[in-house]
């Protein structure tokens, strides 16, 4: 069975970083399919990093190598480190981007040694690429490095209930499409409240009309607030951070 590599980075397309990744990989991994999730995180946003790692790499076959490289702390003391979660196997800097993974039972990481000859400013190349290619033939993640007990772990807040039954929430993250994903998790039904105004939650975009403001269960299961055919978070100036509430029906 081909081993899969997925790469999620905020390197961009446009100076060549992605491709010495994927040159290292093809070196040392030749037989190994190469997937890009993403290369437009925003510029060091390890929350962003973290939550796009959440929608997908469960989803892969096991087996799959994840390489997460969103590090605006490279070459301080941060940890470098490779793990397995759910058979699946993850690469990337010690600041978070991995939790989705870290918070399933019996995940295990250790931390990377870092090779005297790496760029202390592009470990993506020279520290994460080569381990990734390593697990991808199959060398066993307790040779690649030391035990790792007490990684960093970024967890979405949890949404609080009110005295009077109302849930408050947090915009977590805003979609490319302006869309504002909440940390809500909520069955159809229900009204959602952000800036002034109370928004009915839906079944999906179709159920407005184009241009109208509208709150629905997304494919991640939670709760978000979108314009059909705009942009939400230029039409009610909101951001992630700001709260939101929810009355349930």
């Amino acid at each position: 069975m081909t081993r899969i590599i997925t790469l999620l980075s905020d390197f961009g397309t446009a100076d060549g970083y992605v491709g010495e990744m994927k040159g290292v990989l093809a070196a040392n991994a030749p037989d190994c399919a190469l997937i890009d999730i993403a290369h437009d995180v925003a510029p060091h946003d390890v929350e962003a990093g973290r939550l796009a790692l959440a929608r997908y790499w469960h989803r892969f076959p096991v087996g799959t190598v994840h390489l997460a490289v969103v590090d605006p702390g490279v070459g301080s003391s941060r940890s470098a480190l490779a793990m397995e979660s759910e058979g699946r196997f993850l690469v990337g800097p010690d600041n978070g981007i991995l939790s989705p993974a870290m918070l399933h039972p019996g995940a295990r990481c250790v931390a990377l040694a870092i090779p005297a000859a790496a760029a202390p400013t592009f470990h993506g190349r020279d520290v994460f690429a080569p381990a990734a290619a390593k697990l991808a033939q199959g060398v066993a993640l307790d040779a690649l490095g030391t035990v790792c007990t007490d990684p960093i772990v970024r967890r979405t807040p949890e949404a609080t209930r009110r005295t009077d039954g109302a849930i408050v929430g947090t915009i977590i993250t805003v979609d490319r499409f302006g869309n504002l994903v909440t940390n809500l998790v909520a069955r159809h039904g229900g009204t959602l409240e952000l800036a002034g105004r109370s928004l009915p939650v839906r079944r999906t975009y179709g159920d407005v009309a184009t241009g109208e403001v509208v709150a629905l269960v997304g494919s991640s299961g939670l709760v978000e607030i979108a314009v059909r055919d705009g942009s939400a978070t230029e039409e009610l100036g909101a951001k992630r951070g700001d709260s939101v509430v929810l009355r349930v029906s």
